[in-house]
């Protein structure tokens, strides 16, 4: 007898709950598994256009449409231009002075004056709050839009008005130049200068104002046809807002003018509740709070502190939330960087997000299978495919930046015994910096392997060395470190990893340390570390190559550009 496939076997119903769930335990951290999202199901934060956005999309779209009708359909180009020399007639033939005089001041919107101040306010105060991203957004939009508006005049030829103009103008009437450079200008200033609120929209509502008097009044003075206007204005608000949606997304670059790292994104809102959601789903935990920790030594990431329930009680884990201002943020560093020294040992941009918080989960993983003392990856999680990636860590309890507590000699021998370790383990960790090396009772931590290396050069070890020497010299007897350091590495090592240390080589935060150190006692470290190892040549980190050439004429190119357009707004004669 044959049984029958759709009733379900009495044997494998124990099994079914076997198969949703596994129990691990991690670190200490016990986990009963993950959640497998379906596939099609949403990522926690899905990249979307918000309102605002596609409206303008399909103004977009719709000037595009206009403008095709127009002037690329024959049947329709003479319905138009009669519809818009009847418009322009009858309003020349009902014309008083009281209102001709109110148009030809408000036709003072779109002067050249009026357009050059405008734009050199917005220039100056980009740079002023350094927001260089929005800066070259917006000189890009601008360029792009006088070439575009130029193009058009050119190419449609269409003359003006069949009416006595009442005010000046120059070249072709469509489109509207004036009008077009004024939508673009404000739209700018709205979307790079002011932060998302109730003052950005009352900003914008007396753009749109502006835009709509100056219009109307080139339409009145006889200067412009009314489809010229509707275009220019349309186009030239939709082309940066656009812009600025796709290049510098409000959810990846917030404007604030707050203090802080810029690094440091929001982690409210909709970002808050996608985070709870993937760390959830990860390690199968309840999230209980979500917040930024250890944001000081914190530059290319934004730190996190998780604190979790799971089936043993409440936990805490250390995260790092990666998005795409800091892979942009990366890229802009290394290319500042092969500019001035050439592309130093494997410093390559990274190709995605996804890739850099790969690439950490795997230096530490194989600097723990190397001996070196590094926290304990949970893996990473996707909040937004390609764009976002939270990478998940033990969190060191109770551990402290190195110089919080007195140095000794167990803590400098075990801070250079990582060192060694990163030598046979043939790796280098890059960023050897007082927030990277964590203290736990006479234990060393080194923290945030991302730039961390496998295979490094010589060079690359000798680097590290001489930043950890700087450390423990900062703190402790710079003579006693020496010593112990040559219970670990030979004379020639030493000397080695100072006569490789530049400017360029020792991280920020330690060169600020350095220089305090030596205003408070006089002593230069670098010097003092040279000076007792043995003489050893100078190591150059200088490379040229034909990619730094190219890179520097491209620079100087690009910068003569910017330059020219500058001098031909203050000659009057530029897109400026």
């Amino acid at each position: 007898m044959t049984e029958d496939p759709t009733t379900p076997d009495p044997r494998l119903e124990d099994l079914d709950e076997l198969g949703e769930r596994r129990v691990m335990s991690i670190a200490g951290v016990r986990l009963a598994g993950r959640r497998r999202r379906p596939s099609g199901e949403r990522a926690p934060l899905p990249r979307q256009w918000d309102r605002v956005g596609i409206i303008w999309l399909v103004v977009a779209g719709a000037v595009i449409a206009l403008w095709a009708l127009l002037f690329t359909l024959p049947a329709t180009v003479e319905w138009w231009t009669l519809r818009d020399v009847d418009l322009a007639q009858a309003v020349a033939r009902n014309r008083s002075d009281g209102v001709t005089d109110v148009t030809q001041a408000l036709n003072a919107l779109g002067s050249e004056w009026t357009i050059r101040t405008l734009r050199v306010g917005l220039v100056l105060a980009l740079v002023l709050f350094k927001e260089w991203r929005r800066l070259f957004v917006a000189l890009g939009s601008i360029l792009i839009l006088e070439i575009v508006v130029n193009t058009i005049k050119v190419n449609t030829a269409r003359p003006r008005p069949y009416v006595i103009a009442l005010a000046p103008w120059d070249g072709w009437s469509h489109p509207s130049r004036p009008v077009a450079a004024l939508a673009a200008t404000l739209a700018i200033i709205g979307i790079a200068l002011i932060p998302i609120g109730v003052w950005r929209k009352r900003f914008m509502i007396a753009a749109a104002l502006a835009v709509v008097l100056l219009g109307v009044s080139n339409v009145y003075l006889g200067v412009d046809h009314a489809t010229d206007v509707i275009v220019a204005g349309f186009f030239g608000a939709a082309l940066p807002l656009l812009a600025y949606r796709f290049l510098v997304p409000e959810g990846v670059f917030p404007l604030t003018y707050g203090r802080g790292t810029k690094a440091h994104v929001d982690i409210g809102g909709a970002r808050g509740d996608a985070l709870r959601l993937a760390v959830g789903e990860r390690l199968d935990v309840e999230v209980l709070s979500i917040e930024k920790f250890g944001t000081e030594a914190s530059g290319g990431s934004t730190p996190l502190l998780i604190t979790c329930q799971d089936v043993d009680g409440e936990r805490q884990l250390f995260a790092k939330l990666y998005t795409q201002i800091h892979l942009r943020s990366d890229r802009w560093y290394k290319y500042g960087r092969t500019l001035l020294y050439g592309s130093l040992e494997d410093e390559v941009r990274w190709l995605s997000v996804k890739r850099l918080a790969e690439h950490e989960d795997y230096m530490m993983r194989i600097m723990r299978d190397a001996g070196i003392p590094v926290p304990e990856s949970h893996g990473y999680v996707t909040i937004t495919p390609e764009r976002e990636y939270l990478i998940i860590t033990e969190f060191l309890a109770g551990a402290k930046e190195i110089g919080k507590e007195p140095v000794t000699e167990e803590v400098i021998d075990a801070a250079l015994e990582a060192v060694r370790a990163m030598w046979d383990g043939a790796v280098a960790h890059r960023d050897i910096k007082p927030g990277n090396v964590m203290v736990s009772n006479g234990r060393v931590f080194l923290i945030d392997t991302a730039f961390g290396i496998a295979q490094p050069s010589a060079w690359r070890e000798a680097v590290d060395l001489a930043n950890m020497l700087l450390i423990l010299g900062l703190y402790a007897d710079p003579e006693h470190v020496y010593r112990r350091a040559l219970l670990r590495f030979a004379h020639h090592d030493v000397a080695e990893a100072f006569a490789a240390t530049r400017a360029i080589t020792i991280p920020t935060q330690l060169k600020r340390l350095l220089k305090a150190h030596e205003a408070k006692t006089g002593v230069d470290l670098v010097e003092y570390f040279d000076d007792i190892t043995p003489d050893c040549e100078p190591i150059s980190v200088q490379r040229w190559s034909t990619k730094r050439v190219a890179l520097w004429g491209a620079t100087i190119l690009g910068a003569m550009t910017a330059l020219s357009l500058v001098i031909d707004n203050v000659m009057g004669q530029g897109f400026l």
